[in-house]
């Protein structure tokens, strides 16, 4: 398996981006990722501190990445955030 980066674009303050984060956590520590022994790195990156990711994202905020590659906005599902990180872990 290889591991995989999920990368939070958010800033501070945003409570959204605090469920997402939230959200990310209880994925990595689920039985079906941490037991199937995927490597699961987190990096978050703040909006205000990069102009580039601000005029990208501003209006969506939280996003998730999955290894460089837009996963979802505004809200974190889960089943679906697992999914991915499985199939990104198995390529």
């Amino acid at each position: 398996m290889s591991p995989v980066t999920l990368t939070l674009i958010g800033k501070p303050g945003c409570h959204l981006c605090d469920d997402a984060r939230a959200a990310i956590e209880a994925v990595i520590a689920s039985p079906r990722i941490a037991g199937a022994g995927v490597t699961v790195t987190v990096e978050e990156r703040s909006i205000l501190e990069d102009a580039e990711l601000h005029a990208k994202h501003v209006e969506e905020i939280p996003v998730v990445l999955v290894d460089g590659r837009m996963h979802t906005y505004w809200r974190v599902d889960s089943d679906r955030l697992t999914t991915a990180i499985l199939k990104a872990s198995a390529a």
